[in-house]
C-alpha cells in the first residue's frame, strides 16, 4: 500500500519513462482478453484513474495510476509497487494527466472511447495536441484502431484492407500510394472534407503530406492490423 504522490508532472522522478511500448487503460469499453495480450507484450502499464482498478480486476498489475482519482475505488488499495499518482486540476481529462506524466515510443490506449460520447471526443482532442507534439498514440476500441499522426507514413497493411482517413484539423495532402481514392492534392478539415471508406489496393500503404505545418490526421484500420502498424511504429527513427 501507498499514499497518493500529489502535484503535477513536474521533478526529477516524472515523466515515468518507458523504452517501448506503454498500455494506458480506461475507463470506457474495454475488452478483458484484449487487455491481458497486450499488457504481455507491454513494457508499462498504466491506468488512467478507474483504469488502474480494471487492470487489477484483470489480474495485472500497474506500474502506475494517473489522475484526479475521483473513480478509483482505494486509492490506497494498490500494490506496493505501483506509483499512485493524483494529479487534482481540472484542466485536462484522466488521458492526458497519464500522457503529461509518462514518455515511451509508442502508446497504445484501451477504454478511451465507447460508453460516453464526450469522453470519445476528449480522447480524440488529446491525440491531437499530443500526436501535434510528436506522441505517437494508437487508441484501441472493440473493432478499430486509431493512430494519431504528424507529418508522412508509411505502412504495409494488404491489400483489401480497409483504410480511413480522418483529420484532427487541416490537413493538405501532397500524395498517396497504393489507395483506391488517391490523396494527392486534397486537403481535409472537419466539417468540410474528410477520407473515410477508402481501401488499400497493395500490401503497403504510403501517405505524404505537403510542405509546411500541417495538422496531425488518424489513420483508422482495423484493429487486427495492429501488430503491423506497432512495428511500423517501432521502426521510426527516434523509436
Amino acid at each position: 500500500m501507498q499514499a497518493p504522490v500529489q502535484g503535477r508532472a513536474t521533478g526529477d522522478a516524472l515523466p515515468l519513462k518507458f523504452n517501448g511500448i506503454l498500455l494506458i487503460a480506461g475507463a470506457g469499453t474495454v475488452e478483458r482478453d484484449l487487455l491481458v495480450k497486450l499488457a504481455d507484450r507491454a513494457e508499462g502499464l498504466v491506468g488512467a484513474d478507474r483504469g488502474g482498478d480494471l487492470l487489477i480486476e484483470a489480474g495485472l498489475v500497474p506500474d502506475a495510476v494517473i489522475g484526479d482519482l475521483d473513480s478509483v475505488a482505494d486509492p490506497s488499495g494498490f500494490p506496493g509497487r505501483t506509483r499512485v499518482i493524483a494529479l487534482p486540476e481540472q484542466d485536462t481529462t484522466d488521458f492526458e494527466k497519464c500522457l503529461y506524466c509518462t514518455s515511451a515510443p509508442v502508446t497504445v490506449a484501451l477504454g478511451m472511447t465507447g460508453e460516453r460520447f464526450d469522453h470519445t471526443l476528449a480522447a480524440l482532442h488529446v491525440v491531437a495536441r499530443y500526436a501535434a507534439k510528436g506522441r505517437r498514440i494508437v487508441l484501441i476500441d472493440e473493432h478499430d484502431l486509431a493512430y494519431g499522426i504528424a507529418g508522412s507514413m508509411r505502412i504495409r497493411v494488404g491489400k483489401g484492407a480497409r483504410i480511413s482517413i480522418y483529420p484532427l484539423g487541416r490537413t493538405r495532402f501532397l500524395r498517396s500510394t497504393g489507395l483506391l481514392y488517391p490523396l494527392d492534392g486534397l486537403e481535409m478539415e472537419q466539417g468540410k472534407a474528410i477520407g473515410t471508406s477508402n481501401q488499400a489496393i497493395a500490401d503497403v500503404i504510403s501517405i505524404e503530406v505537403a510542405p509546411g505545418v500541417q495538422d496531425p490526421w488518424l489513420l483508422i484500420l482495423d484493429r487486427g492490423l495492429l501488430d503491423p502498424v506497432l512495428a511500423g511504429i517501432l521502426e521510426q527513427p527516434g523509436s
